[in-house]
C-alpha cells in the first residue's frame, strides 16, 4: 500500500492535475511523506517542490481520504491517498518532475491515473466543482 497526500486544486469547476515525467497519465501535485513528516509538512513541501507555490497554512483542510490501484506499479499495489484543500501564494508553474499542468474536468476522467478519478469523484461529491 502506497501512503500518499495530494492537493486538490479546483479552477471553475475543473480539477488541476500534473504530468510528471514519463508518466502517460495525470496525477494530483502530491507525494509520499518523508520520515517524520505530518500531512501539512508533505503536502507543503511537495506541491512547492511540483508547482513552485507555497501553501496558506491557514486554509489547509483535508477533504477526504480515497483509495485506489496504484498505476505503473507492480500488480496488486494499491494507493491510499489523503486529500487536502488549500490556498496558494505565487505563480503555478511545473518544476522538480513535473512536465505539465492541467485543469481536468469530469468528461476528462480518462486523464487521470486511478487515484486521481477518485479525487476528482471526491471533489464533486464535496461539492467543489460547482
Amino acid at each position: 500500500m502506497l501512503d500518499v497526500v495530494a492537493w486538490v486544486h479546483i479552477v471553475d469547476g475543473k480539477m488541476l492535475a500534473v504530468r510528471a515525467r514519463g508518466r502517460d497519465l495525470l496525477y494530483l501535485p502530491g507525494g509520499k511523506r518523508e520520515a517524520g513528516e505530518g500531512d501539512w509538512a508533505a503536502i507543503s513541501r511537495e506541491v512547492r517542490e511540483e508547482l513552485s507555490v507555497e501553501l496558506d497554512p491557514l486554509t489547509f483542510r483535508p477533504l477526504g481520504v480515497v483509495h485506489a490501484p496504484a498505476h505503473d506499479q507492480p500488480e496488486h499495489a494499491h494507493v491510499r491517498m489523503a486529500c487536502f484543500t488549500a490556498a496558494f501564494r505565487g505563480r503555478l508553474r511545473p518544476s522538480g518532475e513535473v512536465d505539465e499542468l492541467r485543469l481536468v474536468s469530469m468528461g476528462e476522467r480518462d486523464l487521470l491515473a486511478p487515484a486521481a478519478r477518485a479525487a476528482l469523484d471526491l471533489a464533486a461529491d464535496s461539492g467543489l466543482l460547482g
